[in-house]
Protein backbone atom coordinates (compact mmCIF):
# COMPACT_ATOMS: atom_id res chain seq x y z
CA UNK A 1 0.00 0.00 0.00
CA UNK A 2 1.39 3.57 -0.78
CA UNK A 3 0.58 4.35 2.84
CA UNK A 4 2.55 1.59 4.32
CA UNK A 5 5.26 2.63 1.45
CA UNK A 6 5.30 6.32 2.85
CA UNK A 7 4.71 5.58 6.20
CA UNK A 8 7.83 3.14 6.03
CA UNK A 9 9.70 6.02 4.26
CA UNK A 10 9.15 8.70 7.23
CA UNK A 11 10.41 5.95 9.73
CA UNK A 12 13.84 4.76 8.24
CA UNK A 13 14.29 8.77 7.77
CA UNK A 14 13.64 9.01 11.76
CA UNK A 15 16.23 6.50 12.75
CA UNK A 16 18.81 8.33 10.11
CA UNK A 17 17.95 11.68 11.46
CA UNK A 18 18.32 10.23 14.93
CA UNK A 19 21.81 8.97 13.99
CA UNK A 20 22.98 12.07 12.41
CA UNK A 21 21.36 14.29 15.74
CA UNK A 22 18.78 16.32 13.78
CA UNK A 23 16.17 15.83 16.10
CA UNK A 24 17.10 17.35 19.24
CA UNK A 25 16.48 15.32 22.35
CA UNK A 26 14.86 12.32 20.61
CA UNK A 27 16.49 8.72 21.06
CA UNK A 28 16.14 5.51 19.19
CA UNK A 29 14.22 3.74 21.73
CA UNK A 30 11.51 6.35 22.04
CA UNK A 31 7.67 5.57 21.16
CA UNK A 32 5.99 7.77 18.48
CA UNK A 33 3.05 6.91 16.21
CA UNK A 34 2.53 8.12 12.71
CA UNK A 35 -0.82 9.01 10.72
CA UNK A 36 -1.00 9.45 7.34
CA UNK A 37 -3.82 11.07 5.64
CA UNK A 38 -4.59 13.29 2.40
CA UNK A 39 -4.21 16.76 2.25
CA UNK A 40 -6.94 19.08 2.92
CA UNK A 41 -5.33 21.25 -0.40
CA UNK A 42 -4.45 18.73 -3.15
CA UNK A 43 -2.15 21.12 -4.02
CA UNK A 44 0.27 20.42 -1.16
CA UNK A 45 0.28 16.66 -2.74
CA UNK A 46 -1.18 12.87 -2.63
CA UNK A 47 -0.43 12.16 0.85
CA UNK A 48 1.01 13.88 4.11
CA UNK A 49 2.66 12.92 7.51
CA UNK A 50 1.97 14.79 10.72
CA UNK A 51 5.36 14.66 12.49
CA UNK A 52 4.39 17.66 15.18
CA UNK A 53 3.82 14.63 17.83
CA UNK A 54 7.43 14.15 17.67
CA UNK A 55 8.39 17.38 19.27
CA UNK A 56 7.06 16.10 22.71
CA UNK A 57 10.36 14.11 23.04
CA UNK A 58 12.52 15.95 20.30
CA UNK A 59 12.32 19.34 22.13
CA UNK A 60 12.02 21.48 18.75
CA UNK A 61 9.73 22.65 16.78
CA UNK A 62 7.46 20.76 14.54
CA UNK A 63 8.96 22.41 10.65
CA UNK A 64 12.66 21.69 12.12
CA UNK A 65 11.38 18.39 12.94
CA UNK A 66 9.60 17.81 9.38
CA UNK A 67 12.60 19.50 7.62
CA UNK A 68 15.34 17.01 9.56
CA UNK A 69 13.01 13.95 8.46
CA UNK A 70 12.74 15.11 4.81
CA UNK A 71 16.83 15.75 4.59
CA UNK A 72 16.91 11.89 5.48
CA UNK A 73 14.08 10.60 2.76
CA UNK A 74 15.44 8.87 0.39
CA UNK A 75 13.14 10.45 -2.54
CA UNK A 76 13.09 7.85 -5.21
CA UNK A 77 8.92 8.27 -7.15
CA UNK A 78 7.73 11.15 -5.14
CA UNK A 79 8.79 14.68 -4.05
CA UNK A 80 8.12 16.58 -0.82
CA UNK A 81 7.42 19.51 0.61
CA UNK A 82 6.82 20.66 4.35
CA UNK A 83 4.07 23.07 5.53
CA UNK A 84 4.48 23.16 9.52
CA UNK A 85 4.71 19.71 10.91
CA UNK A 86 3.59 18.04 8.25
CA UNK A 87 5.58 16.42 5.34
CA UNK A 88 3.32 15.94 1.89
CA UNK A 89 4.23 13.61 -0.22
CA UNK A 90 3.77 13.83 -4.29
CA UNK A 91 3.88 10.90 -6.28
CA UNK A 92 5.08 10.38 -9.92
CA UNK A 93 4.27 8.27 -12.37
CA UNK A 94 6.54 5.39 -11.51
CA UNK A 95 4.34 4.78 -8.86
CA UNK A 96 1.06 5.16 -10.54
CA UNK A 97 2.29 2.27 -13.44
CA UNK A 98 3.03 0.45 -10.66
CA UNK A 99 -0.40 0.16 -8.99
CA UNK A 100 -1.73 -0.42 -11.85
CA UNK A 101 0.08 -3.44 -12.86
CA UNK A 102 -0.22 -4.93 -9.14
CA UNK A 103 -3.66 -5.08 -10.22
CA UNK A 104 -3.71 -6.96 -13.54
CA UNK A 105 -1.31 -9.18 -11.81
CA UNK A 106 -3.36 -10.40 -8.91
CA UNK A 107 -6.97 -10.03 -10.35
CA UNK A 108 -8.93 -11.44 -8.55
CA UNK A 109 -6.77 -11.44 -5.37
CA UNK A 110 -6.34 -8.16 -5.46
CA UNK A 111 -6.85 -6.13 -2.32
CA UNK A 112 -5.91 -9.21 -0.35
CA UNK A 113 -3.31 -8.50 2.32
CA UNK A 114 -0.74 -10.74 2.82
CA UNK A 115 1.35 -11.51 5.93
CA UNK A 116 -1.84 -10.74 8.69
CA UNK A 117 -2.29 -12.72 11.56
CA UNK A 118 -5.30 -14.67 10.49
CA UNK A 119 -8.31 -16.77 12.79
CA UNK A 120 -10.55 -19.03 13.30
CA UNK A 121 -13.55 -17.01 13.46
CA UNK A 122 -17.55 -17.77 14.54
CA UNK A 123 -19.95 -15.63 13.55
CA UNK A 124 -23.16 -15.36 14.55
CA UNK A 125 -26.01 -13.70 13.08
CA UNK A 126 -29.60 -13.58 12.12
CA UNK A 127 -30.73 -16.52 14.34
CA UNK A 128 -34.35 -15.73 14.45
CA UNK A 129 -37.47 -17.61 15.74
CA UNK A 130 -38.39 -20.51 13.65
CA UNK A 131 -41.42 -18.96 14.14
CA UNK A 132 -42.38 -17.09 10.85
CA UNK A 133 -41.31 -15.73 7.69
CA UNK A 134 -38.10 -12.87 8.17
CA UNK A 135 -38.96 -9.27 8.78
CA UNK A 136 -37.04 -6.70 7.18
CA UNK A 137 -34.79 -6.57 10.58
CA UNK A 138 -33.38 -10.28 9.57
CA UNK A 139 -32.61 -9.19 6.24
CA UNK A 140 -30.78 -6.46 7.19
CA UNK A 141 -28.57 -8.70 9.50
CA UNK A 142 -28.51 -11.31 6.96
CA UNK A 143 -26.66 -8.89 4.43
CA UNK A 144 -24.45 -7.13 6.91
CA UNK A 145 -23.37 -10.55 8.32
CA UNK A 146 -23.00 -12.43 5.28
CA UNK A 147 -21.27 -9.63 3.84
CA UNK A 148 -18.72 -9.64 6.80
CA UNK A 149 -17.80 -13.16 6.34
CA UNK A 150 -16.95 -13.14 2.32
CA UNK A 151 -14.45 -9.56 4.35
CA UNK A 152 -13.12 -11.63 6.79
CA UNK A 153 -12.42 -14.78 4.27
CA UNK A 154 -10.71 -12.34 2.18
CA UNK A 155 -8.58 -10.66 4.26
CA UNK A 156 -7.49 -14.19 5.23
CA UNK A 157 -9.12 -15.47 8.26
CA UNK A 158 -11.33 -19.14 8.26
CA UNK A 159 -14.67 -18.28 9.01
CA UNK A 160 -17.51 -20.59 10.12
CA UNK A 161 -20.90 -18.65 9.71
CA UNK A 162 -23.56 -19.97 12.04
CA UNK A 163 -27.32 -19.74 12.64
CA UNK A 164 -28.81 -20.22 15.98
CA UNK A 165 -32.06 -22.08 16.05
CA UNK A 166 -34.31 -20.61 18.89
CA UNK A 167 -36.29 -23.72 18.94
CA UNK A 168 -36.37 -24.73 23.13
CA UNK A 169 -38.98 -22.26 23.80
CA UNK A 170 -42.36 -21.49 24.66
CA UNK A 171 -42.87 -20.06 21.23
CA UNK A 172 -42.46 -23.22 19.78
CA UNK A 173 -45.81 -24.10 21.55
CA UNK A 174 -47.37 -20.94 20.71
CA UNK A 175 -46.56 -21.97 17.15
CA UNK A 176 -47.99 -25.18 16.99
CA UNK A 177 -51.26 -23.64 18.65
CA UNK A 178 -51.81 -21.36 15.80
CA UNK A 179 -51.06 -23.92 13.06
CA UNK A 180 -54.01 -26.03 15.41
CA UNK A 181 -56.54 -22.81 14.50
CA UNK A 182 -55.52 -22.72 10.89
CA UNK A 183 -56.06 -25.99 10.80
CA UNK A 184 -59.39 -25.80 12.26
CA UNK A 185 -60.42 -23.23 9.69
CA UNK A 186 -59.34 -24.97 6.15
CA UNK A 187 -62.16 -28.44 8.04
CA UNK A 188 -64.68 -25.63 8.28
CA UNK A 189 -64.57 -25.39 12.13
CA UNK A 190 -66.04 -22.32 14.04
CA UNK A 191 -62.59 -21.47 15.39
CA UNK A 192 -60.06 -18.51 15.28
CA UNK A 193 -57.30 -16.53 17.54
CA UNK A 194 -58.37 -14.43 20.49
CA UNK A 195 -59.34 -11.11 20.47
CA UNK A 196 -58.16 -10.35 23.97
CA UNK A 197 -54.79 -8.52 23.59
CA UNK A 198 -53.41 -10.53 26.14
CA UNK A 199 -54.18 -13.84 24.84
CA UNK A 200 -53.20 -12.65 21.23
CA UNK A 201 -49.76 -13.12 21.78
CA UNK A 202 -49.93 -16.65 22.82
CA UNK A 203 -50.26 -17.15 18.73
CA UNK A 204 -48.96 -16.53 15.86
CA UNK A 205 -52.04 -15.02 13.42
CA UNK A 206 -50.08 -14.19 10.49
CA UNK A 207 -51.47 -15.61 6.99
CA UNK A 208 -48.30 -17.56 6.64
CA UNK A 209 -49.53 -20.79 8.27
CA UNK A 210 -52.99 -21.36 6.34
CA UNK A 211 -50.44 -22.81 3.37
CA UNK A 212 -48.74 -24.79 5.90
CA UNK A 213 -52.40 -25.94 7.45
CA UNK A 214 -53.35 -26.95 3.85
CA UNK A 215 -49.93 -29.14 3.25
CA UNK A 216 -50.57 -30.77 6.76
CA UNK A 217 -54.17 -31.81 6.12
CA UNK A 218 -52.94 -33.40 2.43
CA UNK A 219 -50.16 -35.28 4.25
CA UNK A 220 -52.10 -36.17 7.47
CA UNK A 221 -55.87 -37.70 7.63
CA UNK A 222 -57.41 -35.17 10.21
CA UNK A 223 -61.29 -35.16 11.01
CA UNK A 224 -61.09 -32.71 13.95
CA UNK A 225 -58.39 -29.95 14.46
CA UNK A 226 -58.56 -31.06 18.16
CA UNK A 227 -57.30 -34.47 17.69
CA UNK A 228 -53.90 -33.92 16.64
CA UNK A 229 -50.98 -33.83 19.19
CA UNK A 230 -49.45 -30.93 19.71
CA UNK A 231 -45.99 -31.65 19.47
CA UNK A 232 -46.70 -33.50 16.10
CA UNK A 233 -48.11 -29.65 15.17
CA UNK A 234 -44.93 -28.09 16.68
CA UNK A 235 -43.10 -30.16 14.78
CA UNK A 236 -44.63 -29.94 11.62
CA UNK A 237 -44.71 -26.11 11.97
CA UNK A 238 -41.18 -25.83 12.60
CA UNK A 239 -40.07 -27.79 10.13
CA UNK A 240 -42.04 -25.68 7.48
CA UNK A 241 -40.90 -22.37 9.08
CA UNK A 242 -36.78 -23.38 9.13
CA UNK A 243 -37.40 -24.81 5.25
CA UNK A 244 -39.00 -21.19 4.09
CA UNK A 245 -36.61 -19.22 6.16
CA UNK A 246 -32.82 -21.73 5.00
CA UNK A 247 -34.85 -21.08 1.28
CA UNK A 248 -34.78 -17.60 1.19
CA UNK A 249 -31.10 -17.20 2.88
CA UNK A 250 -30.00 -19.18 -0.03
CA UNK A 251 -31.91 -16.89 -2.89
CA UNK A 252 -30.44 -13.91 -0.31
CA UNK A 253 -27.23 -15.35 -1.23
CA UNK A 254 -26.26 -15.73 2.51
CA UNK A 255 -25.06 -19.44 3.05
CA UNK A 256 -24.51 -20.68 6.48
CA UNK A 257 -22.24 -23.53 7.51
CA UNK A 258 -24.38 -25.10 9.93
CA UNK A 259 -27.63 -24.07 11.78
CA UNK A 260 -27.48 -24.66 15.66
CA UNK A 261 -30.63 -25.60 17.27
CA UNK A 262 -30.92 -24.76 20.43
CA UNK A 263 -33.28 -27.63 21.47
CA UNK A 264 -30.35 -29.95 20.92
CA UNK A 265 -27.91 -27.71 22.90
CA UNK A 266 -30.67 -28.86 26.18
CA UNK A 267 -30.97 -32.37 24.54
CA UNK A 268 -27.19 -33.44 24.55
CA UNK A 269 -26.92 -32.25 28.14
CA UNK A 270 -24.91 -29.19 27.69
CA UNK A 271 -26.66 -26.82 28.94
CA UNK A 272 -26.90 -28.74 32.73
CA UNK A 273 -23.30 -29.13 32.47
CA UNK A 274 -22.20 -25.44 32.05
CA UNK A 275 -24.86 -25.27 35.21
CA UNK A 276 -23.12 -27.71 37.13
CA UNK A 277 -19.74 -26.02 36.14
CA UNK A 278 -20.88 -22.47 37.67
CA UNK A 279 -21.90 -24.34 41.18
CA UNK A 280 -18.47 -26.25 41.10
CA UNK A 281 -17.06 -22.55 40.77
CA UNK A 282 -18.45 -20.90 43.37
CA UNK A 283 -20.31 -18.48 41.08
CA UNK A 284 -24.02 -19.26 41.91
CA UNK A 285 -26.19 -18.29 45.03
CA UNK A 286 -29.77 -19.02 45.74
CA UNK A 287 -32.48 -16.51 46.33
CA UNK A 288 -35.81 -16.96 47.11
CA UNK A 289 -36.12 -19.96 45.38
CA UNK A 290 -34.01 -18.94 42.25
CA UNK A 291 -30.29 -19.64 41.13
CA UNK A 292 -28.48 -16.56 40.71
CA UNK A 293 -25.02 -16.12 38.70
CA UNK A 294 -22.35 -13.88 40.52
CA UNK A 295 -22.33 -11.61 36.91
CA UNK A 296 -21.08 -8.71 39.18
CA UNK A 297 -18.04 -9.84 40.31
CA UNK A 298 -16.82 -10.06 36.11
CA UNK A 299 -18.26 -6.25 35.18
CA UNK A 300 -22.01 -7.00 34.98
CA UNK A 301 -24.02 -4.05 36.61
CA UNK A 302 -26.45 -6.88 38.58
CA UNK A 303 -26.54 -10.34 39.21
CA UNK A 304 -27.99 -12.39 36.73
CA UNK A 305 -30.91 -15.24 37.43
CA UNK A 306 -30.34 -18.43 35.62
CA UNK A 307 -32.79 -20.76 36.81
CA UNK A 308 -36.27 -19.69 37.86
CA UNK A 309 -37.95 -20.78 41.47
CA UNK A 310 -39.77 -23.14 39.49
CA UNK A 311 -37.01 -24.98 38.15
CA UNK A 312 -37.32 -23.43 34.85
CA UNK A 313 -33.94 -22.12 33.04
CA UNK A 314 -33.83 -18.31 32.09
CA UNK A 315 -32.84 -17.51 28.10
CA UNK A 316 -29.18 -17.04 29.65
CA UNK A 317 -28.90 -20.32 30.80
CA UNK A 318 -28.80 -21.65 27.47
CA UNK A 319 -27.11 -18.84 25.58
CA UNK A 320 -23.95 -19.81 28.30
CA UNK A 321 -23.67 -23.04 27.10
CA UNK A 322 -24.13 -22.53 24.11
CA UNK A 323 -21.15 -19.52 23.96
CA UNK A 324 -18.87 -22.05 25.88
CA UNK A 325 -19.37 -24.70 23.48
CA UNK A 326 -18.51 -22.46 20.40
CA UNK A 327 -14.85 -21.67 22.50
CA UNK A 328 -14.71 -25.33 23.26
CA UNK A 329 -14.95 -25.83 19.20
CA UNK A 330 -11.63 -24.27 19.28
CA UNK A 331 -12.33 -20.57 17.60
CA UNK A 332 -10.25 -18.12 18.55
CA UNK A 333 -12.87 -15.24 18.03
CA UNK A 334 -16.48 -15.11 18.36
CA UNK A 335 -18.52 -12.29 16.44
CA UNK A 336 -22.30 -11.95 16.84
CA UNK A 337 -24.75 -9.62 15.49
CA UNK A 338 -27.36 -8.42 17.71
CA UNK A 339 -30.29 -5.83 17.71
CA UNK A 340 -29.14 -3.22 19.68
CA UNK A 341 -32.41 -4.00 21.92
CA UNK A 342 -29.45 -6.95 23.57
CA UNK A 343 -27.26 -4.48 24.35
CA UNK A 344 -27.78 -5.27 28.23
CA UNK A 345 -26.98 -8.80 27.47
CA UNK A 346 -23.47 -8.78 26.34
CA UNK A 347 -21.74 -7.88 29.21
CA UNK A 348 -23.97 -10.77 31.16
CA UNK A 349 -22.87 -13.33 27.95
CA UNK A 350 -18.99 -11.96 28.60
CA UNK A 351 -19.23 -12.53 32.72
CA UNK A 352 -20.26 -16.16 31.84
CA UNK A 353 -17.08 -16.78 29.88
CA UNK A 354 -15.00 -15.39 31.99
CA UNK A 355 -16.74 -16.94 35.49
CA UNK A 356 -15.72 -20.34 33.53
CA UNK A 357 -12.54 -19.72 32.74
CA UNK A 358 -12.01 -18.13 28.79
CA UNK A 359 -10.87 -14.61 27.84
CA UNK A 360 -14.01 -12.73 27.43
CA UNK A 361 -12.33 -10.79 24.85
CA UNK A 362 -12.78 -13.63 22.67
CA UNK A 363 -16.60 -12.45 22.50
CA UNK A 364 -17.26 -9.68 19.63
CA UNK A 365 -20.63 -8.00 19.63
CA UNK A 366 -21.98 -6.00 17.11
CA UNK A 367 -25.46 -4.37 17.88
CA UNK A 368 -27.45 -2.89 14.84
CA UNK A 369 -29.88 -0.49 14.62
CA UNK A 370 -33.49 -1.08 13.03
CA UNK A 371 -34.10 -0.63 9.70
CA UNK A 372 -36.84 1.95 8.78
CA UNK A 373 -38.84 1.79 5.75
CA UNK A 374 -39.13 5.18 3.20
CA UNK A 375 -42.00 5.38 1.07
CA UNK A 376 -41.99 8.58 -1.37
CA UNK A 377 -40.26 10.17 1.05
CA UNK A 378 -42.30 9.53 4.55
CA UNK A 379 -41.14 6.45 7.25
CA UNK A 380 -43.73 4.14 6.65
CA UNK A 381 -44.30 2.26 10.40
CA UNK A 382 -44.17 -1.65 10.02
CA UNK A 383 -47.44 -3.52 9.83
CA UNK A 384 -49.48 -0.58 8.36
CA UNK A 385 -48.02 -1.46 4.92
CA UNK A 386 -49.26 -4.95 4.60
CA UNK A 387 -47.14 -6.25 1.88
CA UNK A 388 -44.02 -4.63 2.67
CA UNK A 389 -43.43 -6.35 6.51
CA UNK A 390 -40.98 -9.20 5.60
CA UNK A 391 -37.90 -9.59 3.66
CA UNK A 392 -39.69 -11.61 1.00
CA UNK A 393 -41.66 -8.43 0.31
CA UNK A 394 -38.71 -6.30 0.46
CA UNK A 395 -36.66 -8.16 -2.35
CA UNK A 396 -39.75 -9.27 -4.61
CA UNK A 397 -40.36 -5.14 -4.75
CA UNK A 398 -36.80 -3.99 -5.14
CA UNK A 399 -34.87 -6.86 -5.63
CA UNK A 400 -31.59 -8.78 -4.20
CA UNK A 401 -28.94 -6.74 -5.33
CA UNK A 402 -30.53 -3.49 -4.23
CA UNK A 403 -31.88 -4.98 -0.71
CA UNK A 404 -28.44 -6.38 -0.11
CA UNK A 405 -26.92 -2.99 -1.30
CA UNK A 406 -29.18 -1.07 0.98
CA UNK A 407 -28.99 -2.89 3.92
CA UNK A 408 -25.35 -3.05 4.21
CA UNK A 409 -24.51 0.69 2.89
CA UNK A 410 -24.82 2.33 6.38
CA UNK A 411 -22.79 1.42 9.95
CA UNK A 412 -24.43 -1.09 11.73
CA UNK A 413 -24.87 0.98 14.68
CA UNK A 414 -27.08 3.47 12.60
CA UNK A 415 -30.80 3.15 12.52
CA UNK A 416 -31.11 2.45 8.63
CA UNK A 417 -33.93 4.64 6.32
CA UNK A 418 -34.23 2.05 3.24
CA UNK A 419 -35.78 4.53 0.58
CA UNK A 420 -37.92 1.95 -1.73
CA UNK A 421 -38.26 3.91 -4.47
CA UNK A 422 -35.19 5.31 -4.91
CA UNK A 423 -33.62 1.93 -4.78
CA UNK A 424 -35.68 0.55 -7.42
CA UNK A 425 -34.57 3.74 -9.42
CA UNK A 426 -32.27 3.14 -12.53
CA UNK A 427 -30.56 6.79 -11.75
CA UNK A 428 -27.49 8.07 -10.59
CA UNK A 429 -29.41 8.58 -6.75
CA UNK A 430 -29.62 4.98 -6.49
CA UNK A 431 -26.26 4.59 -4.96
CA UNK A 432 -26.32 0.22 -6.22
CA UNK A 433 -27.21 1.42 -10.12
CA UNK A 434 -24.86 3.64 -9.74
CA UNK A 435 -21.92 1.28 -9.08
CA UNK A 436 -23.57 -0.99 -11.34
CA UNK A 437 -23.59 1.06 -14.07
CA UNK A 438 -19.87 2.13 -13.84
CA UNK A 439 -18.80 -1.66 -13.74
CA UNK A 440 -21.45 -2.23 -16.79
CA UNK A 441 -19.85 0.72 -18.41
CA UNK A 442 -16.47 -0.37 -18.15
CA UNK A 443 -17.43 -3.92 -19.61
CA UNK A 444 -18.85 -2.34 -22.71
CA UNK A 445 -15.67 0.06 -23.12
CA UNK A 446 -14.18 -3.27 -22.89
CA UNK A 447 -16.25 -5.16 -25.69
CA UNK A 448 -16.12 -2.25 -28.14
CA UNK A 449 -12.14 -2.24 -28.14
CA UNK A 450 -12.56 -5.56 -29.68
CA UNK A 451 -15.59 -5.27 -31.80
CA UNK A 452 -16.14 -3.91 -35.40
CA UNK A 453 -17.61 -1.13 -36.26
CA UNK A 454 -20.40 -0.77 -38.17
CA UNK A 455 -21.15 2.69 -40.39
CA UNK A 456 -24.97 2.77 -39.92
CA UNK A 457 -25.43 5.10 -42.95
CA UNK A 458 -22.98 3.14 -45.69
CA UNK A 459 -23.29 -0.36 -43.29
CA UNK A 460 -19.67 -0.46 -44.07
CA UNK A 461 -17.76 -2.25 -41.52
CA UNK A 462 -14.41 -1.11 -40.43
CA UNK A 463 -11.98 -3.37 -38.18
CA UNK A 464 -11.82 -3.72 -34.15
CA UNK A 465 -9.44 -1.36 -32.71
CA UNK A 466 -7.63 -4.35 -31.17
CA UNK A 467 -7.65 -8.35 -31.03
CA UNK A 468 -9.25 -10.37 -28.46
CA UNK A 469 -5.39 -11.43 -28.42
CA UNK A 470 -3.98 -8.16 -28.08
CA UNK A 471 -6.50 -7.17 -25.12
CA UNK A 472 -4.76 -10.22 -23.22
CA UNK A 473 -1.59 -9.76 -24.24
CA UNK A 474 -1.54 -6.10 -22.52
CA UNK A 475 -2.88 -7.23 -19.53
CA UNK A 476 -0.51 -10.34 -19.32
CA UNK A 477 2.52 -7.79 -20.21
CA UNK A 478 1.49 -4.26 -19.06
CA UNK A 479 3.32 -1.60 -20.43
CA UNK A 480 4.51 0.86 -17.18
CA UNK A 481 6.41 2.83 -19.79
CA UNK A 482 3.66 3.40 -22.15
CA UNK A 483 0.88 3.94 -19.12
CA UNK A 484 2.76 6.94 -18.58
CA UNK A 485 1.48 8.93 -21.12
CA UNK A 486 -1.78 8.82 -19.45
CA UNK A 487 -0.74 8.85 -15.88
CA UNK A 488 -1.44 12.50 -14.72
CA UNK A 489 -5.23 12.43 -15.94
CA UNK A 490 -5.46 9.41 -14.79
CA UNK A 491 -3.52 10.55 -11.49
CA UNK A 492 -6.49 10.58 -8.59
CA UNK A 493 -8.11 7.23 -10.06
CA UNK A 494 -5.25 5.16 -10.36
CA UNK A 495 -4.92 6.21 -6.33
CA UNK A 496 -8.67 5.62 -5.72
CA UNK A 497 -7.97 1.97 -7.21
CA UNK A 498 -4.67 1.85 -4.79
CA UNK A 499 -6.87 2.61 -2.06
CA UNK A 500 -8.71 -0.65 -2.14
CA UNK A 501 -6.23 -2.51 -0.27
CA UNK A 502 -6.02 -0.36 3.01
CA UNK A 503 -10.19 -0.14 3.04
CA UNK A 504 -10.20 -4.27 3.23
CA UNK A 505 -7.15 -4.08 5.68
CA UNK A 506 -9.28 -0.95 8.02
CA UNK A 507 -12.34 -2.46 6.92
CA UNK A 508 -12.20 -6.46 8.29
CA UNK A 509 -9.99 -4.74 11.03
CA UNK A 510 -13.18 -2.53 12.26
CA UNK A 511 -16.50 -5.29 11.08
CA UNK A 512 -17.80 -2.91 8.92
CA UNK A 513 -19.01 -3.69 5.43
CA UNK A 514 -20.42 -0.17 5.08
CA UNK A 515 -17.19 0.80 4.31
CA UNK A 516 -16.69 -1.12 1.03
CA UNK A 517 -19.84 0.33 0.17
CA UNK A 518 -18.43 3.65 0.15
CA UNK A 519 -15.52 2.90 -1.67
CA UNK A 520 -17.18 1.31 -4.79
CA UNK A 521 -19.40 4.77 -4.87
CA UNK A 522 -16.19 6.25 -4.46
CA UNK A 523 -14.39 4.61 -7.07
CA UNK A 524 -17.60 4.61 -9.69
CA UNK A 525 -17.50 8.81 -9.20
CA UNK A 526 -13.80 8.36 -10.40
CA UNK A 527 -14.03 6.42 -13.26
CA UNK A 528 -17.27 8.59 -14.69
CA UNK A 529 -14.92 11.60 -14.20
CA UNK A 530 -12.48 10.15 -16.02
CA UNK A 531 -14.48 8.83 -18.80
CA UNK A 532 -16.47 11.87 -19.24
CA UNK A 533 -12.79 13.51 -19.99
CA UNK A 534 -10.74 11.21 -21.35
CA UNK A 535 -11.48 9.12 -24.90
CA UNK A 536 -10.62 5.17 -23.55
CA UNK A 537 -10.70 4.41 -27.58
CA UNK A 538 -8.54 6.86 -29.44
CA UNK A 539 -6.46 6.62 -32.51
CA UNK A 540 -3.20 6.94 -30.47
CA UNK A 541 -2.91 2.99 -30.30
CA UNK A 542 -0.21 2.94 -27.40
CA UNK A 543 -2.41 5.69 -25.80
CA UNK A 544 -5.38 3.38 -25.75
CA UNK A 545 -3.93 0.36 -24.91
CA UNK A 546 -2.78 2.40 -21.53
CA UNK A 547 -6.38 3.09 -21.32
CA UNK A 548 -7.93 -0.48 -21.59
CA UNK A 549 -5.57 -1.58 -18.82
CA UNK A 550 -7.18 0.72 -16.90
CA UNK A 551 -10.20 -0.23 -17.54
CA UNK A 552 -9.35 -3.63 -16.48
CA UNK A 553 -7.97 -2.52 -13.41
CA UNK A 554 -11.41 -0.96 -12.72
CA UNK A 555 -13.37 -3.45 -13.80
CA UNK A 556 -11.24 -6.11 -11.21
CA UNK A 557 -11.35 -3.92 -8.24
CA UNK A 558 -14.97 -3.10 -8.56
CA UNK A 559 -15.71 -7.14 -8.83
CA UNK A 560 -13.40 -8.10 -6.25
CA UNK A 561 -15.62 -5.46 -3.81
CA UNK A 562 -19.03 -6.31 -5.18
CA UNK A 563 -18.11 -10.07 -4.67
CA UNK A 564 -17.94 -9.26 -0.91
CA UNK A 565 -20.83 -7.64 -0.93
CA UNK A 566 -22.51 -10.55 -2.84
CA UNK A 567 -23.75 -8.06 -5.25
CA UNK A 568 -23.71 -9.00 -8.93
CA UNK A 569 -21.72 -7.20 -11.44
CA UNK A 570 -24.02 -7.12 -14.59
CA UNK A 571 -21.62 -6.52 -17.65
CA UNK A 572 -25.35 -4.88 -19.46
CA UNK A 573 -27.33 -3.25 -18.01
Amino acid sequence: MLKDFFLNEVKVAIKKAIENNKLGQMGANDEFSLIIEKPKNPEFGDFAVNVSSLARVAKIAPPMIANAIVENLSGENYSTSVVGGFINFKIENSLLANSVAEILDKGENYGRPSNVQTEKILLEYVSANPTGPFHIGHGRWAAMGSALANLLKFYGHEVHQEFYINDAGSQIQKLGNSLRIRIGQELGEDIDFPTDEIEKKNFYPGDYLVPVAKKFLEQNKVEKSSDVELQLLCDFAKAEMEACQKALLEDFRVHFDEFYSELSLHNSGKVEESYKELIEKGMLYEQEGAMWFKSTQFGDDQDRVIKKADGSNTYLTADIAYHIDKLRRGYDRLINIWGADHHGYVARVKASIEALGYDPNKLEVLLGQLVNLVINGEEVRMGKRKNMVTLDDLIEEVGIDATRYWMAMRNIDMTLDFDIELAKRSTDENPVFYVQYAYARVCSILRNAISEKLNTETGEKSPAPLSEAELEDLVKNFDKESFLKTADCAKSLVLKLEEFKSVIVLSAQNRTVYTICRYVQELAAEFHSFYNANRVICDDKELMKSRLALMVAIKTTLKNALDILAVSAPERM
